[in-house]
């Protein structure tokens, strides 16, 4: 009566790969309806700058890098996203179609903890864990698959911290057709399985670093054979399978210009809802920071605002004491990562071979910053401070507690920030906080700290 179902997980699900034709029709847009407030476009804070940031240099011959330089490793549309300078870079609608499914995330005023704080400050956080895997890093891994996807590229490689990352990535791969495999922090790895199931629900495989299956991972273990690892670490395994398969391209989940770019749909949708709660400037945004993309996803349009009009909101980059890249770093070229694959990179380090605690902040465990976010800084447009784990997760703790809310590890270090500002604020004024993703599968870390 109610028909036959298939008995076995093989039954439901498919091994064979993608042809071209499913392809091509899983990146025609669908025609399902867009909410209105979803950006059309990204915004490129280059436009604005006062001053150029410094171009990727060859690893080689230290020369500023061509884009045939870049092309085994991303797609020509990621490459002249990567350098362009240009304000607004339309969103394919693709792309939108699949923002729709989360965006715009809301815009909500902390009352409760504005009163838990006895604050005169308005507090808004942004927040990013209502996208289907929990934080900010779908906004850049659909637009980088839809990309991929449309040059033919077949399979994505791809490093992951606290695994956020990885499973944004299979989760586009699985709606755009496209094989993932993901190296994962070792010290992530062991403390975070469910990341790894989740990877492993959408499609992914998932794989511990270092590891024994490129030669970037067994020259680390020969040298290193407890090591934590690395984000560095894990950039260099990727890359390695990436550069050695045809088929396939490397995939970055922060640091590079065309990732901060994807993300500042982030801070446009801020904008207006401030706006929309009456509230025309905000005075003063924090953002967590590891590798620079939540941050850059909010704070670049108001970045941007300042440059044009003159406002004058206050910036925060909130990195971890642990991994103090923008605090203690030296700005400077360097590799993005430990075996010295990737581009020379002008940014905040702490140097290639640098290898952090194996703190819950799995996602801002990296040497170096964003080279955007590092020029900002560097010219004074921006501020860092840096803030202890247990800080951290006792703001998380006290967030969750007044607002239900239990944010991501590397959320807490901006929630901290704002915690610590909003108590010494004597006059009303608006406190922005980037709120990139929720702490559901991070739980063994507050558990820890309790």
């Amino acid at each position: 009566m109610f028909g036959t179902y298939p008995s076995t997980k093989e039954s439901y699900l498919t091994t064979s790969p993608v042809t071209g034709a499913e392809l091509a029709r899983s990146l025609e847009p669908l025609g399902v309806s867009v909410p209105s407030a979803v950006p059309t476009h990204w915004y490129n804070l280059a436009a604005d700058l006062p001053e150029p940031v410094p171009p990727h240099l060859h690893p080689g011959t230290r020369e500023p890098l061509g884009p045939e330089d870049l092309a085994p490793l991303f797609p020509a549309s990621l490459i002249e996203q990567e350098v362009a300078t240009e304000r607004y870079i339309e969103i394919p609608e693709t792309v939108r179609e699949i923002y729709g499914m989360w965006r715009p995330s809301p815009l909500v005023r902390a009352h409760r903890l504005e009163r838990v704080l006895g604050t005169p400050a308005r507090i808004y956080y942004k927040y990013e864990g209502v996208s289907p895997v929990g934080s900010h890093k779908p906004n850049t891994a659909v637009a980088q698959a839809y990309y991929n996807a449309l040059e033919g590229t077949t399979k994505l490689t791809t490093e992951t911290g606290a695994g956020q990352w990885g499973a944004s990535l299979s989760f586009a791969g699985a709606l755009l057709g496209l094989e993932v495999e993901v190296w994962q922090v070792r010290a992530s790895f062991d403390a975070k399985p469910y990341r790894r199931l989740q990877m492993e629900a959408y499609g992914g495989i998932c794989h511990p670093s270092p590891s024994d299956l490129t030669e970037a991972g067994r020259a680390i273990l020969a040298e290193h054979p407890d090591t934590t690892g690395s984000l560095g670490m894990a950039i260099s395994e990727a890359v390695e399978v990436a550069a050695n398969n045809p088929d396939a391209h490397y995939s970055l989940g922060s640091v590079l210009n065309h990732v901060m770019l994807h993300q500042t749909v982030i801070g446009q949708e801020a904008m207006v809802q401030l706006e929309e709660a009456g509230e025309p400037v905000a005075h003063t945004v924090f953002g967590c920071a590891g590798g620079g993309s939540n941050l850059a996803g909010l704070a670049f349009p108001f970045l941007g605002r300042n440059l044009r009009e003159g406002t004058t909101t206050r910036l925060v980059a909130c990195e971890p004491a642990a991994c103090p890249s923008l605090t203690q770093g030296e700005y400077r070229y360097d590799f993005g990562d430990v075996a010295g694959l990737t581009p020379l990179l002008k940014m905040y380090t702490l140097g290639n071979d640098f290898v952090p605690p194996a703190i819950h902040a799995g996602g801002l465990r990296y040497h170096g910053m964003s080279p955007m976010v590092s020029h900002a800084v560097a010219l004074g447009l921006m501020e860092a401070t840096a803030i202890e784990q247990d800080d951290a997760l006792a703001a998380g703790l006290l967030f969750a507690r007044a607002e239900g809310i239990i944010p991501a590890p590397e959320s807490t270090h901006g929630v901290a920030a704002a915690i610590a500002h909003a108590r010494t604020v004597t006059e009303p004024e608006v406190v922005v906080i980037g709120l990139s993703g929720n702490g559901q599968l991070d739980l063994p870390a507050y558990s820890r700290y309790v």
